[in-house]
């Protein structure tokens, strides 16, 4: 990967800086992107593949550009400390004790009215689906009611 600083704009004591970046791939496969550093935040404004990214591809790509673009935009006296990616899962146990927790967020959603898929889906950090399952695996474990009575 490379980083180049192509030009910067200074207004009113504020510097925006901007930078080509451009990763390559050993298949001949390359990225060149625009990066805009403004105060301590860098934005990607415009991507150029070759050949063209798949939406999952793009999705991946700040994560491929995120800490070489900033080590290279960013002066490393105003760097602060590592923070967790704001995609970062809250820590949540696995298994019974797992199930558990769900069951508990579950039912407590209930009590107040709200939502409880979207109550599990909030303290999992877990989609729709694998909170949907979640749920199911609560049930058939014994923490939450049968869905629906058999007869």
């Amino acid at each position: 990967m490379s980083v180049r600083h192509a030009w910067a704009v200074s207004e009113g004591g504020a510097t925006t800086s901007w930078f080509d970046v451009r990763l390559a791939f050993a298949d001949g496969a390359r990225v060149d992107a625009l990066a805009v550093l403004r105060g301590q935040d860098v934005w990607v404004e415009d991507v150029r593949a070759q050949p063209p990214l798949s939406l999952d591809d793009l999705a991946v790509l700040a994560e491929w550009l995120e800490n070489p673009l900033f080590e290279a935009c960013v002066p490393a006296s105003a760097r602060r400390a590592p923070t967790a990616s704001r995609r970062a899962r809250p820590a949540w146990p696995r298994g019974r004790e797992g199930r558990r927790l769900v069951a508990q967020e579950y039912r407590a959603a209930r009590e107040e009215g709200g939502d409880p898929v979207l109550a599990v889906m909030r303290a999992t950090g877990h989609s729709r689906r694998r909170s949907l399952r979640l749920i199911g695996q609560a049930r058939d474990e014994g923490f939450l009611a049968p869905r629906r009575a058999r007869r």
